[in-house]
This record gives structure tokens, sequence and C-alpha cells, in this order.
């Protein structure tokens, strides 16, 4: 549905040239919800600025439901536009405007039949549940109401795909929350294709089917959410992740508990999160699993948790007892001193 292929841009600058995007490409499938995340200034709003061509990349091609919109003229570029709805941080919403006039003056300003513009407001005034709120202005409402305007206004076009550019950051966490119910609706129903940004982990794990994680320009890890973040393979990927579980163990700690057996990170997801594997290891083998920290929190389609157990017991049953938790499904890692990346990875 979307494919990006070889984005770069380069910014330049009293101090030097900035490289916001270095050769990245990525494909969002049909119906997909995808999130790209990273910290500030990995070159996110960059990406998805260019993706309906905001900002034009230096080069590079992206292709929307199989047209590549980095070619085409400019009054071919405005039809394309039609179908990629976006709603950003800050709203946009036009201040003396009403919220009715707000969908309604940019569907006019598109060549939308009159007779067809009341019909269209009402229907995704309704969707995003402000029905009640037609005839109120933008400061009359809440920050979750306005972006639920703004979201109306991008559906009004009935687009194929929607981008949003941090779309709740802005917002409280239960708004949040209500903003990404909202979006799976949209996505559920209309089959609309999402790609969003966001430098919440919050996001990525409560809607998105697939991830890519930025950093310096580049996408340095990408995938299904869920076999990224069970398995995250580069330190960026690591920290968001941890951000998640936030298990902390001091090195004097880990010192001390070393001493009589290991301490392993465990991973789980789906039917393994439901096995009460550690009791069966406690009678299986000749080992004392004591769980120092843990935590299951819920992504799109499972569960997804995270444990750290220190395995109290001679080595030999110890590596047995890891072996059987493996063939469970279940991933593991030694904690091991200075090693402040692995303690939940």
């Amino acid at each position: 549905m979307i494919k990006i292929n070889h984005f770069s841009k380069t910014y330049k600058t009293k101090n030097g040239q900035i490289d916001a995007l270095k050769d990245v490409s990525l494909e969002v499938q049909k119906g997909e919800i995808f999130g790209v995340i990273g910290y500030s200034g990995a070159g996110k709003s960059t990406l998805i600025r260019c993706v309906n061509l905001l900002e034009k990349p230096d080069s590079g091609t992206v292709s929307i439901d199989g047209t590549d919109i980095t070619s085409l003229s400019a009054a071919g570029l405005l039809q394309a536009r039609r179908k990629i709805g976006m709603i950003f941080q800050g709203f946009n919403l036009l201040k003396t405007a009403t919220v009715y006039d707000n969908i309604a003056i940019p569907l006019k300003l598109t060549g939308v039949p009159k007779s067809d513009i009341k019909e269209r407001v009402d229907r995704y005034l309704a969707i995003v549940g402000l029905t009640d709120k037609q005839d109120a202005f933008p400061a009359q409402l809440s920050g979750g109401q306005k972006q639920r305007v703004a979201i109306a206004r991008a559906l009004s076009h009935e687009p194929d795909v929607l981008l949003s550019d941090e779309a709740t950051s802005a917002l409280d966490p239960d708004t949040t929350d209500s903003i990404l119910d909202l979006l799976l609706k949209i996505n559920k129903e209309f089959g609309i294709t999402i790609l969003l940004i966001t430098h919440e982990m919050h996001v990525i794990q409560r809607i998105c089917d697939g991830v890519a994680v930025m950093e310096n320009g580049e996408i340095v890890e990408q995938g299904e959410t869920i076999e990224v973040f069970t398995a995250p393979k580069h330190g960026t990927t690591k920290k968001f992740v941890n951000s998640i579980f936030n298990h902390q163990l001091s090195d004097d700690v880990i010192g001390s508990l070393s001493e009589t057996g290991k301490i392993i990170s465990l991973k789980f997801t789906g039917h393994s999160s439901e096995e009460p594997a550690l009791a069966v290891v406690a009678k299986k083998f000749d080992v004392y699993p004591n769980i120092l920290s843990g935590n299951i929190t819920q992504l799109k389609s499972e569960p997804f948790g995270s444990l750290l157990v220190h395995f109290k017991g001679e080595e030999s049953e110890t590596q047995k007892a890891i072996n059987f938790l493996e063939n469970q499904g279940i991933q593991t890692e030694e904690v091991m001193k200075y090693e402040q990346d692995k303690r939940i990875s």
C-alpha cells in the first residue's frame, strides 16, 4: 500500500548540513497500522512529511497503492493527496470557524458537491462522537475533542491512507487511549491504512501491527511489532522495550545473587504467558526460581510479558531449567554485571 524506496533528505543550516533521512526504505501493507518510533531528532517527522510530499526528499520514491506519487505533476499530486489524510499534533483547526465549518470548508475547496458536504460532515462527526459539538468553536473544546475534529476532517475526504504526525503526544493518558481506540475503530471499519509516528511506546504496543525504529535518520530495526519487541536487536529498540518494564537492579545486587545462581531475563508472548512455567521448573528441576521483577502488558494482538528471575541452584540444573523454558517458547537471556542494556533485553 505504502512503499518508500531509499528516501534521503538533507537540510543545510548555518552550522552545516543535517542528514534528516539516510537511505530509508519502508513498506506498509494495505489495512495495516504501522508505527515509526524514535527519539527527538531521529528523522521520523521528516519521513512522514515526505510520504505525501509536504517535504520533498532529495532522492528516493514513494508509491501509494501502486502509484509513484514522486513522479506526478502538480495537478496529479493534488489529486493523489485527496486520498491521503493527515492529522497533526497541533490539530491545525481554524479558530474562527465552528466544528462543522472546520470540516466543511476543506470539502468546499476541493470541489465536493454542496449536496454531499452536509452528509459527510454529519457522518464523520458521528463516527468521532462529536455530533453535539458541530456548532462549537475550537476554543470551547478539550484537546481530545480538537483531535477528534481533526480526524473527522481527514476522514471526510474518504482517504485510503491516514498519516498521523505525533497525534497523541499533546494529550493526557486517558485521552490518548480514547484517540487510539478511535484509530483502531477507523482501521477496522473502513480498512484505512494508517502510518503513524510517535515517541511513545504505549502507542506502538496498543494499536500497531508493525513498527520501525529510527535513529539519526536511519531505520535501525523493523518488522512485526510482536517480533521486534520480544527480540530487540538494536540498542535503541532495547531502550524502548525497557521503558515498558523498567526492571532495575544495582550491580551490587546482581553480583550478590550471581554467587548462588543466575539472574535470567524471561520474555513470553501469547500462549506461553498463560502457562505456569516457573512452577513446573521448580518441581521438575533442582532449582529455586525467585521472581525479582516482572510485568505483563498487552500488545495489539496478544499479551507480552517480561520477568527477571533469580534461579538458585547448581549451574547444570539451572541450565536444564533454562532449556526447558526455551522449549516452552520463552526467550531467555542471562543478566550480567555492567551490562545495563541487557538487563531486560
